[in-house]
C-alpha cells in the first residue's frame, strides 16, 4: 500500500525577549503529481481550538489514502499565544490576528505576525486556502464567504462553488455590516482580494474538542479535497443535516435583531431550526423576572447560533442568522 510522506517542520515569527525564538508549526504533504495547492490554517483566535485537530486528522488520514495530485500545507495553530490563555485575541497586544492581515512588516505585533504567515502562504502560490474557526456553543457548523470583492471576481465565483462542496449550509458575509471594513482585514477577506480563493468553515462550538465536529470538519475538507480531484474520495459525500432543503442557497448573515434593553435572555429557539417572520426566539427578563421584552423575527432564517452569554444588552447581538 502506498503511504503518503507528512513533512513537519516550523517557521519564525519573531524573537522573544529571551532572545528565544518563536515560531509557527507547519505541515505539509505532497503529490509526485502537479495539481492544486491548499492550505489549511486553524486557531487564528486562540480559543478557537477543533481546527486543530480537524488539521491533525485530516493529515492522518492522507498517511493511508495519499495525494493523487497536487499539495496540501496546513498552519494548525496560527495563534500560540491567545491559545495559551484561552483567549480569542493575542497575549500581551490584545489584538484580533484575523483583523490584522495581510499584514505589515513593521506594524503591531499581530501586523507582523500577519505578514509572517500570509507570505508564506502567498510563496507557495495556493489555490484555495480553507480557514478553520469556532462559533458559539450550539452553534451549528456552516461554510462563510466574504463579500464580493470590487477586483479579481473570479475568485470570488470559484470561492462560491467550491463552498457548495463543503456539505455545510453556506452563508454569505454582510456587505455593508458595521463592521465591513474590518472583514477586509480577514485572512479570507484578503486572499480573496488578491485574487486567492478562500473561505472559513465555522465548525460549531469554541473553547473544546467535540469529537462530532472534528469528524464533519474533516469529512468537509475531503469533500473539498475531492471536488479537487486531490484524492480518492469518501463513498459518500458528506452533507450536514442543516443543509436540508437548502442545498443549492447561498444564505445572508445577520445578527438581527437584538436586544432594545438590558436584562437576562431566555433562548426560545435552537441552533439549526428555521425561524418564521415574527416567531418569537428570545425573552428578556430583568433582575426580579419581569419580562421586559420579547424578540421576534424580522425574516424567515436558519438560526446559526445562540450567544454564549444570558447577559441581554441593547444592540449587542444575541443570535446569527442565515436569512433565506
Amino acid at each position: 500500500m502506498r503511504k503518503q510522506k507528512i513533512n513537519y517542520g516550523f517557521f519564525k515569527i519573531m524573537t522573544g525577549s529571551d532572545l528565544s525564538t518563536r515560531r509557527l508549526a507547519i505541515m505539509s504533504a505532497k503529490s509526485k503529481n502537479p495539481g492544486p495547492v491548499v492550505w489549511l490554517t486553524g486557531c487564528v483566535h486562540g480559543d478557537e481550538v477543533g481546527g486543530i485537530a480537524v488539521i491533525q486528522e485530516v493529515f492522518k488520514k492522507l498517511r493511508t489514502q495519499p495525494l493523487e495530485q497536487g499539495a496540501i500545507f496546513a498552519i494548525p495553530l496560527m495563534n500560540p499565544m491567545g491559545f495559551e490563555t484561552n483567549s480569542r485575541y493575542m497575549a500581551i497586544s490584545e489584538e484580533d490576528l484575523n483583523r490584522s492581515f495581510p499584514g505589515k512588516k513593521n506594524g503591531s505585533l499581530a501586523e507582523r505576525v500577519a505578514e509572517k504567515i500570509f507570505s508564506t502562504i502567498m510563496e507557495t502560490k495556493p489555490t484555495l486556502v480553507l480557514d478553520l474557526h469556532n462559533d458559539w456553543i450550539k452553534s451549528i457548523p456552516y461554510t462563510l464567504i466574504d463579500p464580493k470583492p470590487p477586483k479579481h471576481k473570479d475568485a470570488y465565483e470559484t470561492t462560491k462553488k467550491i463552498a457548495q462542496q463543503t456539505g455545510f449550509l453556506v452563508i454569505n458575509e454582510q456587505e455593508n455590516g458595521d463592521d465591513a471594513e474590518e472583514l477586509k482585514k480577514t485572512l479570507s477577506g484578503s486572499l480573496i482580494s488578491q485574487g486567492i480563493p478562500a473561505l472559513t468553515l465555522e465548525l460549531s462550538e469554541s473553547y473544546i474538542i467535540d469529537e462530532k465536529n472534528v469528524s464533519d470538519g474533516i469529512k468537509s475538507v475531503w469533500n473539498i479535497l475531492s471536488y479537487l480531484k486531490m484524492v480518492e474520495p469518501d463513498k459518500q459525500p458528506f452533507h450536514h443535516y442543516s443543509r436540508n432543503g437548502l442545498e443549492n442557497k447561498i444564505l445572508k448573515y445577520s445578527h438581527l435583531p437584538t436586544s432594545s434593553t438590558s436584562g437576562i435572555v431566555r433562548f426560545l429557539a435552537k441552533p439549526g431550526e428555521i425561524v418564521k417572520p415574527g416567531q418569537p426566539i428570545a425573552r428578556v427578563y430583568n433582575v426580579f423576572g419581569r419580562l421586559e421584552e420579547t424578540i421576534a423575527t424580522n425574516s424567515e432564517a436558519v438560526l446559526l447560533g445562540n450567544s454564549d452569554s444570558v447577559v441581554a444588552l441593547p444592540g449587542v447581538p444575541l443570535m446569527a442568522f442565515g436569512l433565506i
